[in-house]
């Protein structure tokens, strides 16, 4: 039985992969694997049985490809395909552990910007009093706010960007109105980390297998540009995390030092429009076909 891959499916034609990910499942399949079908909605609504209800009993092992999911929706998918007589390639507490800055920012604490969290469930922002303490590590200095996974940036000035933490009516109000548009997808709790410059040129996506980087990519967010990072010191904290397959976004501070932005599990983190990730996915299937044996 070939590696596999979990890609998400159309939710209009349901036999065919989401149009996000065609390139990419047709780059699994030149890679040698099977690409098989999961329905995120079915998923993220709890109902797993429908979601892998094309995936074939005592198949795999699978990397998931598709849309994001929070972490007990991961471990649900997980589970499911157990019933089934198959595996994941990331196991659950792999994936949480890159997927949430709780649980990367400790390797990459020198390499990332300052950040104190704080789990909480969605609709209850912290008070000011509460804020406050919890912001008191970082200083009075500007800031950004974000859950465990993604930050409201398009909305930088109402729901992302803190000028000063000294203000403590204006972090109340950017943090409030972060809760007020992350309604239920809230992932994990509230995160507030230091604000740092970087140059103009945008964020370098680094795809790691096995602690290895096979491919950089632009971010999604600025496809036309891709900068080209200096991983020296970067390279030890994605080995020491122990995750299958994770990026990094990188981009240079003023003081000419790369900086980790964010680190994520690969399984959900996009790729920019046009790019080849033919290295990927030949990576990728050659690393599930060592684990197979």
């Amino acid at each position: 039985m070939a590696v596999g891959y979990l890609f998400s499916s159309d939710p209009l034609r349901p036999s065919r992969t989401d149009p996000a990910f065609a390139d990419e499942a047709a780059g699994a399949r030149r890679s040698g694997a099977d690409v098989t079908l999961v329905d995120h909605d079915a998923l993220i609504a709890g109902d797993t049985a429908l979601a892998l209800r094309r995936v074939p009993r005592d198949s795999g092992p699978y990397w998931y490809r598709g849309w994001m999911v929070p972490v007990l929706g991961y471990e649900a998918l997980a589970s499911g395909l157990r019933e089934r007589g198959c595996a994941l390639l990331t196991a659950p507490d792999l994936f949480g552990r890159a997927h949430e800055l709780p649980g990367w920012y400790g390797l990459f604490a020198d390499l990332t910007p300052l950040s104190v969290w704080r789990a909480l469930a969605p609709g209850a922002a912290p008070s000011t009093a509460e804020l406050v303490r919890m912001a008191a590590p970082l200083g009075a200095g500007p800031a950004v706010v974000k859950d465990f996974v993604k930050s409201r940036k398009h909305e930088w000035d109402e729901a992302c960007f803190v000028p000063s933490l000294g203000d403590a009516a204006r972090l109340t109000a950017v943090v409030r109105r972060f809760f007020e548009l992350q309604e239920d997808s809230l992932a994990g709790g509230l995160v507030i980390r230091a604000y740092e410059s970087f140059v103009p040129g945008g964020e370098a996506r680094v795809w790691w297998v096995d602690g290895e980087p096979v491919l950089t990519t632009a971010h999604p967010d600025t496809p036309g540009r891709v900068p080209v990072p200096d991983l020296t010191a970067i390279r030890p904290a994605v080995r020491a995390l122990g995750c299958r397959w994770v990026t990094t976004d990188l981009a240079l501070r003023e003081d000419g030092r790369w900086r980790v932005v964010e680190v994520g599990d690969g399984s959900v983190s996009g790729l920019p429009a046009g790019a080849d990730a033919t290295l990927l996915f030949d990576a990728l299937t050659r690393a599930g076909d060592r684990t197979r044996s």
